[in-house]
């Protein structure tokens, strides 16, 4: 076998380049929540305005998502890694100096939101998707899992250097690790994508079946599920540290929750590429949905210290196989070659909903005074995100084979 066809050794060894990447990319997500906390106090704003910088920095991670998609359907992924971590670096040190919350979040969102972690999510797992057909959904789950690796690693250590340090000396810190690191490993991936025959498309949709909505409709609805779930999954995400904060429990123990919500949505990823592999991305899609409902459910009900470690811990491990599925959905439903731009144009919605949710959260608490009505919220939309699918999943053609043994739509 060609060392660069699909399935081969090398696509393995792409993927544990690329979950690397993802990885150290995916700081620009995890360290702005952690720093929320010392921001608000050191800026002296509300939680609101302290919130601003993570809605920004969503904004941006999705905006990058579909340029760096587009930009690596075009010329492949090393450029667009390579100007990720140098983003990276430029973003984190200009925020480092900045006093006042709008000078903070603007840089921060550009360089690091935008260029430095767009590039290190959506167009990785485009790039992934090409070298993988009989596992195709794994892969996808692995590669979409260094996000959380990366939110299970990183709050844990952005936490302790911030303690030891302060946010600004981190921030700097951060941004030469991601240059240093980021820059040669983009190198290893110069392989082009192999060619994929004109059948591969046609074999995704005879395995999963194919959904009775033109190209625009379809694109348009996975869009707006992606905007609801992600809305709803930000809650927990971006103010579980807080929420510690206010019940008395501390940062540090917020921060832990985090970790492990991230580490358990590692393990969710990956079972949810083993299903996707069976049942397709749209099937994987609502099980997680109906399933992150019910763990925003346990928030409203229960804020005890060990309780809250056990429902961010089942948080994680329901919510975690949710994005990659619209990654998989789309390889399943769109040409190859259209992988990068339509990702990320998905992906971007859901980063704009864990913009709008962070924010949402934020507001509600200002005028509630408390979380109980931001939890419910997320439920609400965690709703919408339920009867999209359902809608999806009630539009698809199945497949059956006929005398001869070939696939063709079910009558």
């Amino acid at each position: 076998m060609n060392r660069h066809e699909i399935d081969s050794p090398y696509a393995w060894f792409r993927l544990g380049i690329a979950m690397l990447l993802s990885t150290i990319g995916g700081v620009g997500m995890w360290s702005v929540v952690v720093a929320l906390p010392a921001v608000q106090a050191d800026f002296g704003i509300d939680r609101g305005s302290a919130s601003v910088p993570f809605t920004l920095t969503m904004i941006g991670f999705g905006v990058g998502g579909v340029l760096m998609g587009r930009l690596s359907d075009k010329i492949g992924i090393v450029i667009p890694i390579m100007i990720g971590g140098a983003a990276l670096a430029i973003g984190y040190t200009a925020a480092a100096f900045t006093h006042d919350i709008w000078s903070f979040g603007v840089p921060y969102a550009l360089f690091a939101g935008m260029l430095g972690t767009g590039a290190s999510f959506a167009p990785l797992m485009a790039d992934i998707s090409h070298w993988f057909e009989k596992r195709r959904g794994f892969a996808v789950a692995l590669c979409a899992s260094g996000n959380y690796l990366s939110g299970a690693i990183w709050p844990t250590a952005v936490a302790w250097f911030i303690r030891g340090y302060g946010w600004r000396a981190t921030f700097i810190g951060i941004g030469l690790f991601c240059l240093v690191t980021m820059v040669p490993l983009a190198l290893l991936l110069r392989a082009p994508a192999p060619k994929h025959g004109a059948g591969t498309h046609r074999l995704s949709a005879a395995r999963h079946g194919t959904i009775r909505l033109s190209p625009a409709m379809l694109q348009s609805a996975l869009a707006v599920a992606g905007l609801a779930c992600c809305v709803a999954m930000s809650m927990p995400q971006v103010h579980i540290v807080a929420y510690c904060g206010d019940l008395g429990y501390g940062v540090a123990r917020g921060a832990e929750m985090l970790a492990l919500m991230m580490a358990c949505g590692i393990i969710s990823r990956i079972a949810s590429g083993f299903v996707a592999d069976r049942i397709g991305g749209m099937g994987t899609m609502l099980i997680g949905s109906i399933m992150q409902g019910l763990a925003l459910t346990l928030y409203l009900l229960m804020d005890g210290l060990t309780s809250l470690y056990v429902i961010s811990g089942l948080f994680g491990l329901f919510q975690g196989g949710l994005v990659p599925s619209y990654a998989i959905v789309i390889r399943e439903c769109f040409p190859a070659k259209e992988a990068g731009t339509r990702v990320g144009l998905v992906m971007g919605m859901t980063l704009l909903g864990m913009a709008l949710g962070g924010w949402m959260s934020g507001e509600i608490y200002d005028l509630t005074g408390s979380y109980r009505a931001a939890f419910a919220n997320g439920v609400l939309w965690n709703a919408i995100n339920v009867a999209i699918v359902l809608f999806l999943l009630s539009r698809r053609d199945k497949m059956a084979r006929d005398g001869a043994g070939q696939l063709m739509p079910a009558q």
